[in-house]
């Protein structure tokens, strides 16, 4: 299974996860979600292949959402408006992410993972 791990290395989220891959010989391609940000094509994509919806994209505890006071505009925004959002700052999106040609993962929930990657 090719996989894709979207992550931000100082994420403490994100380390776990990546230390769960490594410990559970799960190989993946790393990204670093800041340095290369999805686009809204590969959100799009993502948010359909997850069956989540968007808002459950949004990093709500980071800096970015809560200095630009996100909380209210994602609830009444339009998708694309949302999309676009997302795609114009890899902080704003919701981390680690997990990309498989099948499913997409997001957050970090150990058994979820054990379920979908073992």
């Amino acid at each position: 299974m090719k996989l894709l791990f979207i992550h931000y290395p100082k994420c403490g989220t994100c380390r776990k996860a990546a230390k769960w891959l490594k410990d559970n010989n799960v190989e993946a391609t790393f990204r670093h979600i800041v340095e290369e940000s999805p686009t809204q094509t590969e959100l799009s994509q993502w948010i359909g292949r997850s069956g989540l919806p968007i808002p459950k994209f949004f990093n709500t505890s980071g800096q970015v959402y809560k200095q630009n006071n996100l909380k209210d505009v994602v609830k009444t925004a339009s998708h694309e408006e949302l999309i676009n959002m997302l795609a114009s700052n890899g902080m704003l999106v919701k981390r680690p992410i997990v990309v498989t040609d099948d499913f997409v993962l997001v957050g970090f929930n150990e058994n979820e993972w054990k379920e979908k990657l073992i």
